[in-house]
C-alpha cells in the first residue's frame, strides 16, 4: 500500500476549524461561529496510527472543499471496480428518463437475482439503497441506456462503463465499470452538495437508513454523537494478495453537515462487513 499522505501541520489546523455548513461550497462565504467539529481534527492522527495495514486502504476528504487529507490507497487514480458503489448513480440516470420517479419492486431474493437468499420483499429506492439490493437494482438498470447514463457520468466526473455494457454492469456486478477511487469519494460528495435537486433525497435518505440498519449498520451503531450516509459495496480484487473480492463503503459524516469523506476498502470481505472497520474508524475520530 502506499504511504500515508499528510497536509502539513498548519493546513491541517486551518481545515480543522473551517465551518462545516450544509451545502456550502469553497466559494461561499464562512460562518462567524463555526460549530463544533467532530471528526476533522482526530481523523487523520487515528487513520495513521490505527489503520495502516495492507488488508485496509482508504481516501479522507474534507466535505467542505473536497481536498484530500490523507491517503493509503496506492494507485487510488486508476480505475477498478466498485461494486454497488455504482447504484446510486445508476438509480440518478434512471430517474432523470422517468420523471424523477423511481419505482416499487417486490425482491424475491435470489430467484430473482439478489445478493441475499432470502427475499428484501417490496422495495422502493430508499429502502434498496440501504440494503443494497441486486433485484431492486437489476430491474432498474434494464430500463437505463448509455445515453441516458452519460450525463450523470459528466457531472459528477465519473468514468463511464464500456460500450457494450449490460445492466449487471451498471448494478456494479463484474469488472466491466471500472472507476477511480478518489473520483468516486469525490462523486458521493458532490451527490451531497445536490442534495435538494430532483432524485438525489431519495437516494441520500437510503444512504441514511443503511447506517440505521441496511448493510452498512455497524457504522451507525459505532458512532455515538452523530449520524452518517454510508453506501456499501462488494468487488472483485484487483490487488496483490488476490482474494475472491473486496468490500468498499463510503461515509459521509456526521450526515447533520458532513465534515469528512471516508472511502476505504477492506481486502477479502464483503461490504457490510468492511462497514465494521469503517464503524471502528469513525468511533476512534469521535473520541
Amino acid at each position: 500500500m502506499g504511504p500515508l499522505t499528510r497536509l502539513g501541520i498548519s493546513t491541517i489546523l486551518i481545515l480543522a476549524f473551517l465551518p462545516y455548513l450544509p451545502g456550502r461550497t469553497p466559494t461561499q462565504s464562512p460562518s462567524a461561529t463555526p460549530p463544533r467539529t467532530l471528526f476533522s481534527q482526530s481523523a487523520i492522527q487515528v487513520l495513521e496510527h490505527e489503520f495502516s495495514g495492507n488488508s485496509v486502504s482508504y481516501l479522507l476528504l474534507d466535505a467542505n472543499s473536497g481536498v484530500l487529507l490523507a491517503s493509503h490507497w496506492e494507485n487510488s487514480g486508476k480505475p477498478i471496480p466498485l461494486g454497488s458503489l455504482v447504484k446510486p448513480f445508476t438509480a440518478l440516470a434512471y430517474a432523470g428518463a422517468h420523471d424523477f420517479r423511481y419505482p416499487i419492486y417486490e425482491c424475491r431474493g435470489q430467484a430473482s437475482g439478489c445478493w441475499q437468499v432470502r427475499p428484501h420483499g417490496k422495495l422502493d429506492i430508499v429502502s434498496a439503497i440501504a440494503v443494497s439490493c441486486n433485484s431492486y437494482f437489476r430491474s432498474l438498470a434494464e430500463s437505463v441506456t448509455s445515453e441516458q447514463l452519460l450525463p450523470v457520468t459528466r457531472t459528477f466526473d465519473l468514468e463511464s462503463p464500456e460500450a457494450n455494457f449490460t445492466g449487471s454492469s451498471l448494478i456494479g456486478l463484474g469488472e466491466r465499470w471500472k472507476i477511480s477511487p478518489v473520483r468516486m469519494a469525490r462523486a458521493y460528495l458532490e451527490l451531497y452538495r445536490r442534495r435538494d435537486q430532483p432524485g438525489v433525497r431519495e437516494i441520500l435518505a437510503g444512504m441514511l437508513q443503511s447506517a440505521q440498519r441496511g448493510t452498512g449498520a455497524a457504522v451507525g451503531r459505532a458512532l455515538k454523537h452523530s449520524e452518517a450516509f454510508v453506501k456499501t459495496g462488494t468487488a472483485p480484487c484487483t490487488h496483490a494478495p488476490r482474494a475472491p473480492g473486496d468490500g468498499f463503503v463510503v461515509a459521509l459524516v456526521p450526515a447533520q453537515a458532513p465534515e469528512i469523506v471516508l472511502l476505504v476498502r477492506v481486502h477479502g470481505v464483503a461490504g457490510a462487513k468492511a462497514a465494521e472497520t469503517v464503524g471502528r474508524m469513525l468511533s476512534r475520530m469521535e473520541e
